[in-house]
């Protein structure tokens, strides 16, 4: 690897960036527009967050996954770095994925967004997990506890443009962001940072299902 090999890599995707941004705002639209989704004063999505991969943190991805014998190049590089252009759906207890997840899957059955794979659901939670998997959704375990659920999008099958949404509740996103500003783009090495954010995701775990059981009273009692 050299850093002309990196240079030419990252020209390419300063060259074809707009596209990715095109499509983003576009999946943003789609989640901020719909009314069922954005009720006044009871709205499923708390709010939406958006973002293209800035090119020196492409540039350290780049370096952190290289391989010799399978190396990223001009040519593979939309095909291999699926997360280019991101957005992040967040809402207030897990109750509400469930539509989020249904509106995903209409845009994929509608024609207008195409699967690049299949979602994963990254959760260690036993009844989280046995959740996702009554949606259909494949559940993972990630050694840190990683808590998040990803679906990787293209506007037309085959497409080289992609975009990854991620969709988790507001306590998984104060974890994730505690997270990524110690373990990004570099993990951590120090073990007590380590096992004082597994013990935070159970905390947010606890969290997320004591929303879960005040919503799910709060919408009893209206009845």
């Amino acid at each position: 690897m050299s850093k002309e090999d990196i240079n030419e890599i990252i020209a390419v995707y300063e060259e074809e960036k707009h596209y990715f941004e095109r499509f983003m705002n576009g999946v943003v639209d789609i989640f901020k527009l719909e009314p069922k989704l954005n009720e006044y004063g009871n709205p499923i999505i708390y709010t939406i967050k958006s973002r293209l991969k800035d090119p020196d943190h492409l540039r350290d991805k780049i370096t952190r996954k290289w391989n010799d014998e399978d190396p990223l190049t001009p040519d593979n590089i939309f095909e291999r770095i699926t997360d280019l252009a991101g957005v992040r759906v967040l809402h207030l207890y897990q109750d509400q994925f469930k539509f989020l997840h249904e509106h995903i899957q209409k845009q994929v059955a509608n024609g207008d967004w195409f699967l690049k794979e299949n979602p994963v659901a990254y959760s260690w939670d036993p009844e989280s997990t046995s959740y996702f998997q009554e949606l259909g959704l494949n559940p993972e375990i990630k050694a840190s506890y990683y808590t998040s659920i990803h679906y990787v999008i293209m506007p037309k099958a085959n497409s080289n443009i992609c975009c990854e949404i991620q969709v988790r509740t507001l306590f998984e996103e104060i974890w994730g962001e505690i997270d990524h500003t110690i373990n990004y783009p570099h993990p951590t090495e120090n073990i007590s940072c380590k096992e004082q954010l597994r013990v935070l995701s159970k905390l947010v775990s606890t969290g997320t299902r004591l929303a879960d059981s005040i919503f799910r009273t709060h919408n009893e009692s209206s009845k």
